[in-house]
């Protein structure tokens, strides 16, 4: 194997992994700047529109292949409303109701156990006592990482309910996508994926919104990590890994993603990071290893 193919394998193994709860992180930061200056489902229609407008071009530019039947569109868009309308816009629309990050965190990253055990029954994917312990660990190290932070939602069931539908909108998605969608080119894929999410927030915000915007020079700065940096880069490296690996292997990079916001979060705003969360971050390492080990 040459040294070129040897960098590639090791990119695919360790480095876009990485890359992605790098990249997956930020969100939560983008969001926290963003969601002052427009209601959710509006911020998202305005993102997924310029990410769908960005695919377009990039598709067209390079001659991308499109899908060669209906049934295979409708798959696509499917898979795409699950992750980008249901999980990114439950967890958005739960924020803005008040529910304190740390239980929106706590719930949605229940996702890898949910992964798994449908993954198992549906995909026919055989997953081993040492990942069953690695997914358990990774979620004993989220507790860890998240304990100082969790605050009891008031009473706040609309809030609940948003996560569980963000919860259920990632392990659809994630599935489905890989059942119906590995084929799919990545950059046509996500023009039909976020052109679909598209239709979907702008008809959900005229129902239950104002669509009123503030273009702050903070909300371009969050919109414009959010379209670029995540449904850009993180969305595609998401569908990349969901392609090349197994589903369960691929959702346990979620328990990652809480850790490392909680750093962002000490570094952009000053939030407590204390020892527990320092240990909870070692263990969630050390599960999500377990569980992605071939």
């Amino acid at each position: 194997m040459t040294s070129s193919a040897l960098a590639a394998n090791r990119f695919q193994r360790i480095g876009a992994p990485g890359l992605f709860v790098v990249l997956w992180a930020t969100g939560f930061i983008g969001a926290k700047y963003g969601l002052p200056y427009a209601e959710p489902l509006t911020f998202l229609s305005w993102r997924y529109g310029f990410v769908t407008l960005i695919f377009l071009a990039m598709t067209l530019l390079v001659g991308a292949p499109w899908p060669s039947s209906r049934a295979q569109v409708l798959h696509i868009a499917v898979s795409g409303m699950l992750v980008n309308a249901v999980y990114i816009g439950g967890v958005f629309c739960a924020i803005y109701q008040g529910v304190p990050a740390g239980i929106v965190s706590l719930i949605v990253g229940l996702q890898p156990l949910f992964t798994a055990v449908l993954a198992s029954r549906i995909l026919g994917e055989k997953v081993y006592p040492r990942q069953w312990f690695g997914f358990l660990l990774g979620l004993a190290g989220m507790f860890l990482v998240l304990g100082d932070k969790i605050s009891f939602a008031g009473g706040n069931t609309r809030g609940i309910l948003l996560c569980l539908l963000a919860l259920f909108g990632m392990t659809a998605g994630t599935l489905y996508q890989k059942r119906f969608c590995v084929a799919m080119d990545l950059r046509s894929g996500a023009v039909i994926q976020f052109g679909a999410s598209t239709l979907a927030m702008v008809f959900m915000a005229s129902l239950l919104e104002k669509m009123q915007v503030v273009w702050s020079g903070r909300f371009i700065f969050a919109m414009s990590w959010l379209v670029i940096i995540l449904s850009v880069g993180a969305v595609t490296l998401l569908n990349m890994l969901i392609r090349r690996g197994e589903a369960s292997r691929v959702a346990s990079l979620f328990y990652l993603v809480p850790p490392f916001t909680s750093l962002l979060a000490f570094f952009c705003f000053q939030e407590k990071l204390g020892a527990s969360a320092l240990v909870g971050m070692a263990v969630c390492v050390t599960g999500v290893a377990l569980a992605i080990k071939r």
